[in-house]
C-alpha cells in the first residue's frame, strides 16, 4: 500500500509539472507571454511620458486644502497647475521637453459682459476652449461676435440662478450686473443671482472636479472705516440699504465659496475686483468712468454727486483679466484685492477726462446717492507679493483707449 501510494503521490508531481511545461510551450508558442510583456512595457512608457496622467496618491484627496496645512504636494486635476506646499515647492512634476500640455476647457459665467469678455479674448488666445453662460440682462452679443466662428468657442444663452451641466476643468464666476443702475433695477433678482447662481456653480464645481474663481467686488467694505482697505477688513456695510442686494449678495457670495471649500474639498479662489473701466463698457451703466466719458463725448455736462471729493481708483481691464488668470493659476485662495492703488477725487477724474477729451467739458453737481461709499481705495501688497501682480496701464493711457471705443459706438448711435 505504501509503494501504491508513493507512486500515486510521484504521478501527481509528473503530472503537475507535465502542465507547467505544456502552459509554458503554450505561451511561447501563441506569443501570449510576448504580448503580455509588450502591453507591459507600453503602459509603463506611456506613463513615463505622460506624468501628468499617472496615479498620484493624493489624487482623491481634496486639493482645495490650505497650501500651508498640507505637508505634501498635491497635484490637481489641471495639468496646467500643480498645488504644492510654501516648504516643496519643487517638488511638482513638469513635462518632458517635448510634451504639450492639453487645452483647458473653461467656463466663463456672465463672459458677454464687459470684463468677461475680455476674459474670453485672453483665454481663447492662449489656446483654450471657452464656453460663455449668460442671460444678456447687461452682456450683448456684440462683445463676443468676432469668437462666433472659433470652433473652441460656445455660447449658450442661460440664467444661472437654473442650474446648468457642464464638462470643464475651471469655472469663472462673473455672472451678475455690477452697476448701481443696473444691480437696483430688480434687487431680488440681483441678489438670487449672487446666492442661487453661485450655489448652483459650486454644485457644479463639486460634481465635476473643477476649479472654482468668484468674482468678488470692493463693495463688500461698504462705506469703510479703514482705508485702504486690506483683505482683512471685514467691512462696514448697511444690510438693508438701497444697496445691499449687490453688496451683501457678494458677501454671502464669499462666504458660500469658502464654506464649498471647507465642507466640501472644492478648489476654490476669491477676486474682490474694484474699480475698473475700458472698451466694451455699457454706455449708461451708471459707473463714473463711463458716464463721465460719455457725458464728455455727447457734449453734455458731467454729473458729479455730493461734492466731488469722494475717491475712488481705477484699473484698467486688461491688468484685472492678467490678475484673474494669475489667481486661477496660482495655488492660493485668496480672497485677493484686484485694483489700482492710485486714488483720485470724482473732480480729479473730471478733470483728467476733460483734459483727455475736451478741454471746454463742463462739471454738474447733484446731490449724492444712499450709501455712497466716501473712500476707496485697495491695500494690493497681498497680491504683489504672493502673485507678483499689479497694474501696469496708468488712467490717462487707459483713458485714450477706452474713448476710441466709446467714440465708435456713440456714432452709431446717430
Amino acid at each position: 500500500m505504501k509503494q501504491l501510494h508513493r507512486q500515486s503521490s510521484l504521478s501527481k508531481q509528473h503530472r503537475a509539472h507535465h502542465r507547467t511545461r505544456s502552459l509554458a510551450s503554450y505561451l511561447v508558442r501563441e506569443h501570449r507571454l510576448l504580448f503580455v510583456l509588450l502591453g507591459f512595457l507600453l503602459a509603463s512608457s506611456f506613463f513615463l511620458l505622460y506624468p501628468s496622467l499617472a496615479p498620484h496618491p493624493s489624487y482623491l484627496s481634496s486639493s482645495a486644502h490650505d497650501a500651508t496645512t498640507s505637508s505634501a504636494a498635491i497635484v490637481t486635476r489641471n495639468p496646467r497647475v500643480f498645488s504644492t506646499t510654501a516648504n516643496n515647492v519643487a517638488a511638482a512634476r513638469r513635462l518632458p521637453v517635448g510634451v504639450r500640455k492639453r487645452p483647458l476647457r473653461v467656463v466663463v459665467t456672465g463672459g458677454a459682459g464687459f470684463v468677461g469678455s475680455h476674459l474670453v479674448d485672453k483665454l481663447l488666445a492662449r489656446g483654450d476652449s471657452v464656453i460663455v453662460v449668460d442671460n444678456f440682462f447687461t452682456g450683448r452679443k456684440e462683445n463676443l461676435a468676432h469668437h462666433l466662428t472659433n470652433p473652441r468657442f460656445e455660447l449658450i444663452r442661460h440664467d444661472v440662478v437654473e442650474p446648468i451641466l457642464l464638462e470643464v476643468d475651471q469655472i469663472y464666476h462673473l455672472a451678475c450686473p455690477a452697476s448701481p443702475v443696473h444691480y437696483k433695477f430688480n434687487p431680488i433678482k440681483t441678489i438670487k443671482t449672487n446666492v442661487m447662481g453661485t450655489l448652483n456653480m459650486l454644485g457644479l464645481a463639486k460634481r465635476i472636479g473643477a476649479r472654482f474663481l468668484l468674482t468678488s467686488t470692493s463693495e463688500v467694505y461698504g462705506d469703510p472705516l479703514e482705508h485702504p482697505q486690506k483683505e482683512s477688513y471685514w467691512g462696514h456695510v448697511n444690510p438693508i440699504g438701497v444697496r445691499s442686494c449687490y453688496d451683501e449678495g457678494k458677501r454671502t457670495a464669499e462666504t458660500l465659496t469658502m464654506d464649498y471649500h471647507r465642507g466640501a474639498g472644492v478648489e476654490v479662489r476669491i477676486a474682490r475686483i474694484f474699480n475698473t473701466y475700458g472698451p466694451r463698457m455699457c454706455l449708461d451703466d451708471g459707473r463714473v468712468v463711463s458716464n463721465f466719458v460719455a457725458q464728455t463725448l455727447r457734449k453734455q455736462p458731467m454729473t458729479v454727486y455730493g461734492d466731488g471729493k469722494q475717491t475712488r481708483s481705477f484699473q484698467y481691464v486688461s491688468d484685472l483679466v492678467d490678475g484673474l488668470i494669475t489667481l486661477m493659476e496660482s495655488k492660493y485662495i485668496g480672497p485677493f484685492n484686484l485694483g489700482s492703488p492710485g486714488e483720485f477725487t470724482m473732480l480729479e477724474l473730471a478733470q483728467v477726462v476733460k483734459e483727455t477729451i475736451d478741454p471746454s467739458a463742463s462739471v454738474e453737481f447733484k446731490p449724492n446717492t444712499a450709501d455712497d461709499p466716501h473712500m476707496r481705495k485697495p491695500d494690493i501688497s497681498k497680491a504683489k507679493f504672493l502673485l507678483h501682480w499689479e497694474p501696469k496701464v496708468s488712467l490717462r493711457q487707459g483713458l485714450a483707449r477706452m474713448v476710441s471705443d466709446f467714440q465708435k459706438r456713440i456714432l452709431d448711435e446717430k
